[in-house]
């Protein structure tokens, strides 16, 4: 099973007002990352929150996703969040989506060709790249969680991206 952990719990200001309730089209950016989440095909959602989860868990009140708060989430380190995320997944999830919140624009096609590459090749670190540029939403399997569990400041997911550019699988995307 491939579990989604959508990153959440920015303080966002630089915006001085919550980006993931912006609306979006006819909805709002973050219920439109969890739609494109679900027309992808997953089923576990898990959205990390901080200083705005009221407001955020409001916005996904008709949607199944479970919510954890980061209690860290003024530092703004989106590492203590992913940490978190993982930590409370389910035993049977082979992989975790990494997601940002306030990311509408992300495609399910590509959720779903990051998955399907997952499922054909079963590499452990998946990264939709565009024009040579690592993006999101990416996918790290469940042997590398450890790893990124025992990450601790000033170290990054970019650091743990670095360390291991040879062992990711780039999906090329457009977008």
């Amino acid at each position: 099973m491939i579990s989604a952990i959508i990153l959440a719990a920015g303080r966002s200001q630089r915006m001085n007002q919550q980006k993931m309730l912006l609306p979006w089209g006819e909805s709002t950016v973050i219920t439109t990352v969890v739609t494109t989440l679900i027309q992808a095909g997953i089923t576990d959602i898990n959205a990390v929150v901080g200083g705005s989860q009221r407001n955020v868990k409001h916005a996904l009140q008709e949607y199944k996703v479970n919510f954890l708060f980061n209690p860290d989430f003024a530092n703004g380190e989106m590492l203590t969040s992913v940490q978190i995320g993982l930590s409370c997944l389910h035993a049977e999830t082979t992989a975790a989506m990494i997601v940002l919140g306030d990311q509408p624009q992300i495609e399910a096609e590509i959720v779903r060709e990051i998955i399907a590459r997952y499922t054909k090749t079963q590499r452990e670190i998946i990264v939709p790249s565009y024009k040579m540029h690592r993006g999101h939403p990416w996918l790290v399997g469940k042997s590398w969680w450890s790893e990124i569990l025992d990450l601790a400041p000033p170290n990054t997911l970019r650091d743990f991206l670095d360390a291991h550019s040879e062992m990711i699988d780039y999906v090329s995307v457009d977008t």
